[in-house]
């Protein structure tokens, strides 16, 4: 494997980390400063559905630095990673049906999709280059992502 590769690879997963650390963090801690930025409304959230994102953004954050940590010598990891962020992709359904939105929360949720996606393919190539080039650094040999 290339230094540039795993170098490229260790940058994108440590600021999957920090952005999920910033997103979970708001949502868990600071929920009236993301109705605010998002939405430009006082925080009303009844059955606690941004904290319950909050949560599930913290567990993003710890799948992610283990990933960052393990990557190297297992590589699917990067499949895990890859994964999560294809989950998330979701955004532009929640940017539809909210009835408020700040011109940061419409430009973030329009963005968001679309680099989840990018950040996916590139994990799941990364992966696809790192076991292709080293038989049983995989699961399996990647077919059709190199």
């Amino acid at each position: 494997m290339n230094a540039g590769l795993k170098a490229r690879t260790n940058v994108l997963l440590a600021g999957l980390v920090v952005l999920d650390i910033v997103l979970s963090g708001t949502c868990l801690f600071f929920p009236d400063l993301w109705f605010r930025w998002f939405h430009g409304v006082p925080y009303v959230d009844p059955q606690g559905l941004l904290r319950r994102t909050g949560a599930v953004w913290a567990a993003f954050t710890l799948l992610q630095f283990i990933a960052l940590i393990r990557w190297q010598r297992y590589p699917h990891w990067l499949v895990l990673v890859a994964g999560v962020r294809l989950t998330d992709i979701p955004d532009w359904i929640y940017l539809f049906f909210c009835s408020n939105i700040t011109w940061f929360g419409r430009i973030a949720l329009f963005i968001s999709p679309p680099a989840n996606l990018a950040f996916g393919w590139i994990l799941l190539r990364t992966w696809a280059r790192v076991a292709n080039a080293s038989p049983g650094a995989g699961v399996t040999k990647a077919r059709g992502l190199s």
